[in-house]
């Protein structure tokens, strides 16, 4: 089964891009007894991600093929406003923060792209450089200057003087919870450096990433993508983090940008 190969060894990556594959892979099972058994898969692949989740929720009221193209659409569209949104918060001439491949947070970048030149800071997105994806991504798109660096420097740019400050933070997001907003470990972190320093932190998602699970599992990769086995040594490889809504500024969302306190409000909706 290589579309769930695929999710669980990072071929395919961001929690929009799972759910876009996952859906269009459904197609060939709808109306087939199998159809379940193929869903529970492609969840528990990449279980801490919400968006696969909601949508399959939806999908599992209407199973069609009918249903699985709205879906597909709902979800392109969402990054399309969720770029309007955000692009106006990134200036000419300012430096933008990123971590790890996140569609709705390149989509901003781009856009903004289209009518400003900028730069844009990328860490490795360590261990499996996520993030090299992301600067290769960057670096083909007119107007904007990338600089790459390592994770373990990544809070340089948000705290002088080594690397000129960055401007203005922003992230993806795996689930948006009521504890706050789940994402790439290392994430955290770049909040923290942010908020010493006043600089702005946003998320960017649709409303697909609103988590109302009564509890969620934090993956645990495999321990080889850090190093292989050392005696004595217990190696931990955690593959998110949670952000607490204290060091966000808001929600970048298709529906508008939006105040953490809102965001709270939708969640317990």
């Amino acid at each position: 089964m290589s579309v769930v190969k695929d999710i669980k060894n990072l071929k395919i990556q961001g929690a929009t891009d799972i759910a876009l594959k996952s859906l269009n892979y459904l197609k060939r099972f709808v109306g087939k007894k199998d159809f379940n058994k193929k869903c529970t898969l492609l969840l528990n692949a990449r279980p801490t991600a919400v968006t696969l989740y909601n949508v399959l929720k939806e999908l599992k009221k209407t199973p069609t093929k009918k249903k699985i193209n709205e879906l597909v659409k709902a979800l392109n569209e969402s990054n399309q406003r969720i770029a309007k949104h955000g692009a106006p918060l990134i200036k000419s001439g300012s430096r933008v923060q990123t971590h790890c491949h996140s569609s709705s947070a390149l989509a901003i970048i781009k856009e903004a792209a289209k009518k400003k030149r900028f730069t844009v800071v990328v860490d490795e997105t360590r261990p499996k450089r996520q993030g090299i994806k992301t600067a290769k991504e960057l670096a083909k798109i007119r107007n904007i200057k990338v600089v790459l660096l390592v994770d373990s420097a990544a809070g340089l740019a948000l705290s002088p003087p080594v690397i000129p400050m960055s401007d203005i933070v922003i992230v993806g997001t795996d689930a948006i919870r009521k504890q706050g907003v789940i994402n790439k470990i290392g994430t955290y972190f770049l909040a923290l450096a942010a908020a010493e320093h006043d600089i702005p932190f946003y998320v960017a998602a649709s409303h697909f990433k609103f988590d109302k699970r009564k509890r969620v599992e934090i993956e645990e990769r495999p321990t080889e993508e850090i190093y292989k086995k050392i005696k004595n040594v217990e190696i931990r490889n955690p593959a998110f983090d949670i952000t607490p809504w204290k060091y966000i500024t808001a929600v970048i969302t298709e529906n508008g940008i939006k105040k953490p306190l809102e965001i709270m409000k939708i969640l317990k909706g």
